[in-house]
């Protein structure tokens, strides 16, 4: 398949909505390595460009469960963009090989933030099971954040964890 078989075969995640936190507390959800965890898999990102880190669920056939990434591009409270790439050539389902684009922005609103998702580039059809499989997940990962951000005090700097106040 040439490159640009392969570019017109890409298919992205878009997930969009406004979240009524500040763009602070919406950025500390997207970059601690503690929060990320309580929104999306276990992890360990640090928000430096040029950080690999990975997130780790549970194993498929082949794939042993583990995405690895490197934190591609950071502009402090308006965009995250990281690399994704797991999976396994066995697998021919939901764990397929996938190396793929994850970017974040956010954007000041009256309401709060407007945090926008792109999961960029599955590839069909080896990456089919996966893109429709994550779909519905990111949509539910964007509600997970907003959770997470309720948690989060408006200075940033407290966060709840049941009837405790970490600071």
């Amino acid at each position: 398949m040439t490159d640009a078989a392969e570019i017109a075969t890409s298919r992205d995640i878009v997930v969009e909505g406004v979240l009524p936190h500040a763009p602070a507390v919406v950025w500390k959800a997207l970059t601690r390595a503690d929060l990320i965890g309580r929104w999306l898999m276990p992890n360990d990102f640090e928000p430096v460009v040029g950080k690999t880190f990975t997130f780790r669920t549970k194993p498929i056939g082949e794939w042993d469960g583990i995405v690895h990434c490197e934190v591609l591009e950071i502009e402090p409270e308006r965009k995250l963009v990281y690399s994704w790439k797991g999976g396994s050539e066995s697998n021919g389902k939901y764990g397929s090989r996938l190396d793929s684009i994850v970017t974040w922005t956010l954007a000041p609103e009256p309401a709060g933030t407007r945090l926008r998702l792109v999961h960029a580039g599955f590839r069909s059809p080896g990456n089919d099971f996966a893109f429709d499989a994550m779909s519905p997940g990111w949509s539910r990962v964007l509600q997970s954040v907003a959770r997470v951000c309720a948690e989060i005090g408006p200075d940033g700097d407290r966060i709840k964890q049941g009837n405790r106040v970490k600071i």
